[in-house]
C-alpha cells in the first residue's frame, strides 16, 4: 500500500522518496576564512573547495553592522563577485541583535533593532541573501526576564511582516539563553510569530552544548527548517571545536536529517584563527569532505537518470 510522505518542501507526495545526495547544497560561514579577504577571494576559494554558497556574517561589531549601510555601488561589488565567482551568498548570520536586542528595556535600544531588522531583510533583497538567520537572544547584556520575552516576541512579530513585504525568509537559530536555548523553545516562538516567512534554522552544536540531543529535538522542527548549522561544540561552549572533537553525534544527526526528509541548505559554521596560526583554507577543504563523507553514509544514492 502507498502511503503518503511529506517532504521538507511541504509538498505530499504518494510514494515520495527521500533526497539523493546531489540534493543537499553544502555552504561555508565566513568568519571560516581570513577576515582580511575581499569577497572575490573567499567567493572564489568557497568555490574551488567544494561549497555550493557561502554565509554573511552581521555580528555586533560596528565594522560588519555597517555593511548593512552600504551604499549602491558597494553592493552592487558584492554582486559582481558572487557573479564572478558562480557561488551565491544564500544567508545571513544576523548576531548583532546580541548588542541591540528586540527584548531590550529600553526603548532607543529596541529602536536601533527594529532598524538592523529593516536593513538586514532591505540588504538581503538588494544582493541576493535568502535566508536571514535571526539569533534567538531577547537579550543578552541585559537580565532576561517575562518582558524582555515580550518584547523580542513584538519585535519578531514587526519583523515577520518586512520580510514578508520583501520575499526574504527569516528563521529562528537556537541559541545560549533560555528562550531559544532548545529546538522544542524555538518552535513555540515560531508558532507564536505564526507566519510563513519566520521559520527556524537550527543549530545541532548549540542544540547539544545546552544539554539536548540534536537526534530528539530536530524532528521538532519537521517542515519549518529552512537550513542547519553543522558544527561540533563541547557542553556550553559552542565556538571553536573541532569536527569529531566534541559532543556532536553527527551520523545520528545525519541520518535523523535523511529520515525526515530534509534537502535544504547546511552551512557549515567555523571560525579562523585570530592569530593567524593554522592553514584556514585546508580546514574548509577538510569540512567540506567531512560534510560529504556523513551525506554519502546517511542518505540515499542518487538515482541514475534513464536513458533515452
Amino acid at each position: 500500500m502507498l502511503t503518503d510522505k511529506r517532504s521538507q518542501t511541504g509538498c505530499t507526495e504518494i510514494g515520495a522518496v527521500m533526497p539523493s545526495v546531489a540534493a543537499l547544497p553544502v555552504g561555508l560561514y565566513e568568519k571560516a576564512l581570513p577576515e582580511p579577504w575581499s569577497w572575490d577571494k573567499r567567493l572564489a576559494m568557497a568555490a574551488e573547495a567544494g561549497y555550493d554558497f557561502v554565509e554573511i556574517s552581521i555580528d555586533e561589531s560596528d565594522e560588519r553592522l555597517a555593511r548593512l549601510e552600504w551604499p549602491a555601488a558597494a553592493r552592487a561589488d558584492l554582486r559582481r563577485s558572487i557573479a564572478a565567482a558562480g557561488v551565491p551568498v544564500l544567508s545571513m548570520c544576523l548576531s548583532g541583535h546580541r548588542k541591540y536586542p528586540l527584548g531590550s528595556r529600553s526603548l532607543q535600544v529596541r529602536a536601533h533593532a527594529d532598524a538592523i531588522m529593516r536593513q538586514a531583510i532591505e540588504f538581503s533583497a538588494d544582493v541576493g541573501v535568502r535566508i536571514v538567520q535571526v539569533a534567538g537572544y531577547d537579550v543578552f547584556y541585559e537580565d532576561s526576564d517575562e518582558g524582555s520575552v515580550a518584547r523580542f516576541l513584538d519585535g519578531l512579530c514587526r519583523a515577520a511582516d518586512w520580510a514578508s513585504h520583501a520575499g526574504v525568509m527569516l528563521a529562528l537559530e537556537n541559541v545560549d539563553v533560555p528562550v531559544s536555548e532548545s529546538l522544542a523553545h524555538c518552535m513555540t516562538i515560531v508558532r507564536q510569530v505564526d507566519s510563513l516567512w519566520f521559520q527556524i534554522y537550527p543549530d545541532m552544536a548549540n542544540v547539544a552544548a545546552a544539554g539536548y540531543d540534536p537526534v530528539a529535538e530536530l524532528p521538532l522542527c519537521d517542515g519549518h527548517m529552512v537550513a542547519v548549522h553543522v558544527k561540533d561544540s563541547l557542553p556550553r561552549t559552542i565556538r571553536r571545536v573541532p569536527f569529531g572533537a566534541g559532543i556532536v553525534p553527527f551520523e545520528r544527526v545525519f541520518r535523523t536529517l535523511a529520515a525526515m526528509h530534509y534537502c535544504g541548505p547546511l552551512t557549515v559554521e567555523m571560525w579562523a584563527d585570530q592569530d593567524g596560526a593554522g592553514d584556514p583554507v585546508a580546514t574548509v577543504r577538510a569540512a567540506r569532505q567531512f560534510v560529504a563523507d556523513l551525506v554519502d553514509t546517511t542518505y540515499p544514492a542518487p538515482v541514475p537518470a534513464l536513458a533515452d
